[in-house]
């Protein structure tokens, strides 16, 4: 049997993620920030909420190795590769092309962007690669509702089978849209980019 996939939150504090996303607190009330790998609190309120594929990256090497350097560790080291980029005040990225050379260098992991995938492609996609992260609308965490458009987060898709979708969300507000977050098919597509990142 295959040991679970570790779950990874992209703030360093997973109970205060309602309360950030709401908007009732900020990153400058994460006393944990230093969890994060950042240098200082500035760092961590910096990059806190642009590190969702570098979550997913550390479950994958996490559950591959047993540990992982911290979150923001990851995003530095992935710096000189372009895998973020600086514009102004904006950090942009997860870039997916420098992301692939990074994590092939530095982690030996063997990865490949995907664009174009329909979420129907996932089940076969999944046979053939441990990993997925999936360009989806942040939202996904309310899968209820409709998103004003597709894509902009990235959650880690473990398994995927002819109905339905198995993912870690590093954004989710509460346990049952963060860990093992097991949706339709069809529900996880109205959120889905059709892009993302395969691991083997």
């Amino acid at each position: 049997m295959t040991s679970p996939v570790p779950y990874v939150c992209q703030w360093a504090t997973p109970e205060l993620a309602a309360d950030l996303i709401a908007g009732r607190v900020t990153l400058a009330d994460d006393a944990n920030w230093a969890l994060s790998g950042a240098h200082d609190r500035a760092e961590y309120i910096e990059w806190a909420n642009h590190v969702c594929g570098m979550a997913c990256l550390r479950m994958v090497l996490s559950h591959r190795d047993g540990d992982a350097p911290p979150l923001l560790e990851l995003a530095r080291r992935s710096l000189p590769y372009g895998a973020y980029v600086r514009e102004g005040d904006r950090i942009k990225g997860l870039i997916y092309a420098p992301f692939v050379a990074f994590v092939r260098e530095q982690f030996a992991l063997e990865a490949e962007v995907q664009v174009g995938i329909e979420a129907q492609a996932l089940p076969q996609l999944l046979a053939q690669r441990r990993y997925f992260m999936a360009s989806v609308h942040p939202g996904i965490r309310w899968p209820e509702q409709t998103p004003p458009q597709r894509g902009g987060h990235l959650v880690l898709v473990t398994a995927a089978e002819a109905q339905s979708v198995t993912f870690h969300n590093p954004s989710g507000d509460r346990p049952q849209s963060r860990q093992q977050v097991t949706l339709p098919l069809g529900s996880f597509a109205r959120f889905f980019a059709g892009r993302g990142i395969a691991i083997a």
